[in-house]
Order: structure tokens, then sequence, then C-alpha cells
């Protein structure tokens, strides 16, 4: 199947994006209380109810996160997937932690810097797990993600083809489905019940893209689309505190993972290929260095001003604060230090390649054969993998 694109990525996909770290800024800024000091339902009145439910951007991410890593790792070897998400990743999330680090340490009015020892640790990003507190609390859903980048080398190693992306679904659906009651920790841990229908589903998504939509694929949708409601209670309780599961009705919430599933789907299907706003793609460049500074230090500076700049103007011009700091570190650090970081590692990947290579033996001269006719070129199957190339390389 050949895809439309703007440029070099999907414009609609940068802006769905874009739209869930603005979910979760509008949720950490308004609906929270602590930057605060005290409930913000008399200070937003109306804004306060919508903002309540924008933790929900983080399912978007996950959503969209299945969806392009598939494309990501289709064609490419483990090595060139690694080297493709550390150079992506990491750049703008060192800056991160550097600037989250000094502002707590200097005004510790929201959290405090528990030690540089903790700061050295999620500097590997693999804080989630051995039990090291995240400098920003934002920081637990990219181990998330690490663990969905593991899975997907585990099909890598298998060949990733469109039957096994299949069988992918169906293992890691059952699995999920099952975690619960088996309450085995690796399996809990890995299979991750609560956000495994957004990844999957995201998957599934992809698959419709680039192969064609059939009836196997929106059952895997479907289904994933079912399996998340299941945890809308959880999820209320840990954003909101577990008063919120009787208080707060459910309905915007699975109103707004449906809207998601059709967002993307609607992606998938090539109904959004005619948008082509370039300043999608700028946007979209931007929302994870803002989603990785956002929280911390745009907390603390509401907290320092809140008594001296009007609640809605401070709102508005943190956040355009944090959208500026945001385009600095893509410009001045995430773009530069990641192509450097990609050269780097590609040249070591190159000198591992030339290491592990083994040297041929000198053949026998050949018996002469009489030729035979080539038979001609096989129509690609499903399960055979197709020449694509990746060419979006989101969070």
């Amino acid at each position: 199947m050949t895809e439309r694109r703007s440029g070099n990525r999907l414009a609609a996909l940068d802006g769905l994006r874009l739209l869930a770290a603005l979910m979760v800024v509008f949720y950490h800024y308004v609906a929270l209380a602590r930057p605060w000091s005290h409930p913000t339902d008399t200070i937003f009145p109306t804004a306060h109810k919508v903002a309540q439910y924008g933790w929900l951007g983080v399912e978007v991410f996950f959503l969209v996160s299945g969806f392009v890593i598939c494309m990501s790792v289709w064609d490419r070897t483990v090595g060139e997937f690694a080297v493709s998400r550390l150079s992506r990743l990491f750049p703008a999330y060192w800056a991160g932690i550097l600037l989250t680090a000094v502002v707590v340490k200097t005004w510790p009015e929201i959290t405090s810097l528990r030690g540089w020892d903790t700061v050295i640790t999620n500097l590997t990003m693999l804080q989630g797990g051995n039990n090291t507190p995240n400098t920003d609390p934002v920081y637990w859903t990219l181990f998330a993600e690490l663990k969905f980048y593991l899975i997907m080398t585990v099909v890598m190693l298998f060949g990733v083809t469109y039957r096994n992306c299949l069988i992918l679904c169906g293992v890691w659906t059952t699995a999920a489905a099952l975690a619960p009651v088996l309450k085995t920790p690796l399996i809990t841990a890995f299979a991750m019940p609560q956000y495994a229908p957004f990844f999957i589903a995201g998957i599934a998504f992809y698959l419709m893209r680039r192969h064609r939509p059939n009836a196997i694929l929106w059952t895997i949708v479907i289904l994933q689309l079912l399996l998340a409601q299941r945890y809308i209670d959880s999820r209320l309780a840990t954003n909101l505190g577990k008063a919120a599961v009787n208080t707060l009705p459910t309905w915007p919430a699975r109103l707004l993972i449906i809207a998601a599933f059709a967002l993307l789907g609607a992606i998938a299907l090539g109904v959004c290929d005619r948008i082509q706003w370039k300043w999608l793609t700028t946007a979209g460049a931007l929302t994870y260095p803002l989603y990785l500074i956002h929280m911390s230090i745009g907390m603390t500076l509401i907290h320092h001003y809140r008594n001296t700049i009007p609640a809605p103007a401070l709102v508005a011009s943190v956040t355009a604060l944090m959208l500026a700091t945001a385009w600095l570190i893509h410009h001045l650090i995430e773009r530069p230090l990641g192509k450097w970081l990609r050269t780097t590692l590609q040249r070591g990947l190159g000198d591992v390649r030339q290491h592990v290579t083994p040297r041929r033996r000198h053949a026998r001269p050949a018996t002469p054969t009489t030729p035979t006719p080539t038979t001609a070129p096989q129509t690609p199957q499903h399960d055979q993998p197709t020449p694509h190339t990746p060419t979006f390389e989101p969070v």
C-alpha cells in the first residue's frame, strides 16, 4: 500500500500528538490543586470540569505510539531500531532532567530534589525498574514506552511481518486480560493491562494503513476499545483520588477514548491525508520536550506567581513559556545532539557488524550446471515483509 504523506511525516498524526500533550498540560495546570494550594473548582469553575479528564492524553500518546513504533520497526534491524530510539529520546530527556532538577533545587515550592544520585539514575531512563523516584512525575510513562520497545524488539527477532504482528496482538491481549487473575509480577509488568489496549490498537491501525482494513484488524481494534473501558475507574482514582470514582461521571472519559480511536482510525484509512499544514509538523516536534518539562517547572511557576498574576493569564503565560522552552530544547539540543548521537551509534553499530561477520571460507570451484530459467516474481503475501521505509519518528 502506498502512503500519501506531508513531506516525510503524517501531519494529522502530529496534530493528534499535540492535542494529547496539551490535554496533559491542561490537566496539570487547571485540574490539580497542588500548584494553587487549594482546589481549582473555584478558580476555574467551567474549565476545571473539562481539565479533570486531561490525564487521558497519556492514553492517546500510547495509542499513537503503537501506530508509529510498528511503522518504525518495519524493515529495520534491532540495531537500527535501537539507534533510532536512543538518538530520538535521550537528548531532549537529558535536557529536561537537568533543567527540571535545577528549577526544583532552586525553588523547592512544589516538590524537592531527593538528591543528585536520583538525578544521575534518572539519566538512564531505567529508574522505573529499580524503584528510584522520577525527577519529574511524568517520566513514569517513558518506562512504559521502553517496555513496549522491548516487546517490539522480540517481534523483530522473529521478523516483522503482518502475521507476526497479528500474533503479537493476540498473545499480548491474552496476557493483559489474564494478568490481574494470574497475579504474576513479571507478566503484569510487561503485559501492562491498563495501557495494552492502546498500544495494541495502535499496531492494528498501522496494519490497516500498511496493508488494508479487514475483519480481523477491526475485531482487534473493537476488542481493545472494549478492554480499555475496564480501567477507567482505576485511572480516575490514580489521577484525581478515590473519591472521584463516586463523584465524577465516567462517560466523558469513555467518549474521549472513543474519539481518540476514531481519529487514529481516520488517519489509518487515509481520511486525513489531505491535511498538510506544515505548522503541525513543527508543533508535533515540540510535544516530546514540552511533555518532559511542563509539569514540575510549570507548576512551580504557577505556585510562585499564583497571588500576583490572574489565574487565566498565569496559565496561558506558563503554557506559552513551556512551548517556547520546548522549541529551544528541540532546536538547540535535541536536533544537533540527536544527529551526533545517531551518527556515533551508527558508526559503532557498523564496527560491531564488521567484527561479528564471519570470514568467508575459500569456496570450491562449482560444478558447471545448465542455467535454469528464473521463475516469475511472486506477489508478496501478508506474512512476508514488503519494501517500506519508516518515515515517522515520534515519541
